[in-house]
């Protein structure tokens, strides 16, 4: 295994160097659609305390904040200190700055039933150790409050994801390949499973499919690869040539101003302490 993908592997979902803030920008129209379901689902109301966990640069943070509104406080948490800076540099300043700290998702800086919902938008497949993330997750939660977390289905669901996998495994080989499934390897079942273990109750796993536009992708599948941990295993022939082969992948789904728009599936896990 390279060294990129030892880290990855060891660590989670790791960025350094300029790779966050390409995260902020290349990811946020995929997540969009579904930060906005997963907060939903939290049933946020003013004056509300929430945990954005494993919050990378702060998308579900920021939407939190605009629903639980200056009464409110939230907090965001990442094991990884590149993503937080970027975090708190988009951070809105409309209500009290959100509040960002570098903790693993298995040891949390917060006292015992500190919040009114945690929410985790695609880290839970990263957790070094899923049962124990869940505990602490259970153990900050205040009774009666509400987890949820969207984690990918199936890389046949996301034929766009199916792509991508497709690229690193011809770039890179079957290894790098493998390792950047791990985003896809923790069922809506596992997870609910965990949750159950850590006290949770009223568990419920649900597929949610969204048509997601995207930028043009002669520009944006290249810059969108470059933002994730296996950009260094792909090299600098394979962003090369990906945008011109995801564009003619997906032609027939292509708008007359270039954007696409595909199916995305990702599973909304929720469950009540």
């Amino acid at each position: 295994m390279t060294e990129a993908a030892d880290a990855a592997s060891a660590s989670g979902f790791r960025l350094t160097g300029s790779a966050p803030e390409r995260y902020e920008q290349y990811v946020a129209p995929l997540m969009a659609p579904f930060v906005a379901v997963l907060v939903e689902s939290a049933e946020l109301r003013p004056g509300a305390t929430v945990l954005d966990l494993a919050c990378g640069t702060g998308f579900t943070a920021r939407l939190a904040a605009a629903r639980v509104g200056p009464t409110g406080r939230v907090h965001g948490s990442d094991v990884n200190p590149e993503m937080l800076k970027v975090a708190v540099a988009h951070r809105p300043h409309l209500y009290p700055d959100i509040e960002f700290a570098q903790a693993a998702a298995d040891g949390l800086p917060y006292e015992d039933g500190a919040f009114d919902a945690v929410l985790c938008q695609q880290g839970a497949q990263f957790f070094p150790d899923l049962s124990a993330a869940c505990a602490e997750a259970a153990r900050v939660t205040a009774p009666g409050g509400h987890f949820a977390a969207t984690t990918w289905s199936h890389l046949d669901r996301s034929p766009y994801f199916l792509a991508q996998r497709e690229l690193v495994a011809t770039y890179a080989g079957e290894e790098a390949a493998a390792d950047f499934t791990r985003a896809f390897a923790v069922t809506g079942d596992v997870l609910a499973g965990a949750l159950r273990e850590a006290g949770f109750q009223e568990v419920a796993a649900v597929p949610v499919t969204l048509d997601v536009t995207l930028p043009p992708l002669t520009d944006y599948a290249p810059g969108h690869l470059s933002a994730l941990p296996w950009s260094t295993l792909t090299g600098t022939e394979a962003l090369r040539t990906v945008g011109p082969a995801f564009a003619n992948r997906f032609a027939d789904r292509t708008a007359p101003d270039g954007t696409v728009t595909l199916p995305f599936t990702a599973t909304l896990t929720t469950a009540v302490r």
